[in-house]
């Protein structure tokens, strides 16, 4: 890899280690901040905005006072009734002073500038894991293709190591931005939240369209990798009969598809919209039970009996 691709940066929100359920064995996760779409249930709010942004937990405040001080636009002042900090994000830039001096992580940041050869830094710590577990690193978000320079870079070097690749997407973008990661791609894991056009422009906030074109010239490309296809299940959005069967139906023309993968909706992403002085869209559904999951897993395989088919999120579902 040339100097100035290793010197290529990215926006980064985290990176995770010994992970299980983003790929084979334990793997490095790096989540890339930005998405295009907006998922009602959106588990990490904070990964889907480009631009860096700050978090703050009001029950974590100590009411020190030493954000306010540090703050280079008065962005930030003490409530004298609650003695908490408040700020006016409409004057705050990001700038992260306020973090670096709060004594009680009660302001969150979410996301930074890394490079190439600092991404890789991190993910070759973790080689030993790879090799003993079968791992290897998984690029997630956000949305990894929003940044396909940056991200083809890493699953370049990742395999020029060995290192076995991952990818989790919701393929909404220029195709062109998608092929430059085929080449250094072993397994993606791709979204079907719904096979509805309507039900897709309503609950994500465009169509699937394009989504299903992008899957379908994966499949038939020269480079494609094994694909999974993930459905985030969402009790009264696409868990119907229905929407299963069209699912299930859209499978049979993926012919490098590896496995089709149910995973139930959750609310751990909740505390993050309060931190961000985000609405949370989904306050009103339920947590799904371990039985409903395999009852709709059940389903799924009475239908077709030859597709691996199973949770991916931790739930024992039979």
């Amino acid at each position: 890899m040339t100097e100035n691709q290793l010197n290529l940066t990215g926006n980064i929100l985290r990176i995770e280690r010994s992970s299980i359920h983003d790929g084979s064995g334990l793997r490095t996760v790096v989540f890339l901040k930005g998405c295009p779409l907006s998922c009602s249930w959106c588990s990490t709010p904070e990964s889907r905005n480009f631009e860096f942004e700050k978090g703050f937990a009001a029950e974590l405040c100590l009411g020190c006072g030493k954000c306010a001080a540090v703050c280079k636009n008065n962005a930030i002042y003490i409530d004298p009734d609650n003695k908490a900090a408040v700020t006016d994000r409409n004057m705050c830039s990001c700038c992260f002073n306020c973090a670096n001096v709060c004594p009680s992580n009660a302001v969150k940041t979410y996301g930074k500038t890394m490079t190439v050869s600092e991404v890789m830094d991190e993910i070759k710590k973790d080689e030993i894991f790879f090799y003993h577990s079968g791992g290897g690193i998984t690029l997630s978000g956000g949305e990894p293709i929003s940044q396909s320079d940056f991200s083809a870079a890493l699953l370049r070097e990742s395999r020029l190591l060995g290192i076995n690749t991952a990818l989790e997407s919701c393929l909404y973008g220029n195709y062109k931005n998608i092929e430059k990661l085929l080449p250094w791609l072993d397994t993606l894991y791709a979204d079907l939240k719904h096979m509805d056009y309507g039900m897709h422009e309503k609950w994500i906030g465009e169509d699937n369209s394009l989504i299903l074109e992008n899957l379908a010239k994966v499949n038939q490309s020269e480079y494609s990798p094994q694909i999974v296809i993930r459905v985030p299940l969402v009790p009264g959005f696409n868990d119907s009969d229905e929407n299963l069967l069209a699912t299930l139906q859209f499978c049979k023309s993926l012919n490098n598809l590896k496995g089709l993968e149910l995973l139930p909706y959750h609310r751990l992403g909740v505390d993050s919209y309060r931190y961000l002085g985000l609405d949370y869209r989904c306050g009103e559904i339920p947590p799904p039970t371990a039985e409903w999951l395999s009852s709709r897993i059940s389903f799924l395989k009475e239908h077709n009996s030859k597709l691996v088919i199973s949770s991916g999120s931790g739930f024992n579902a039979k």
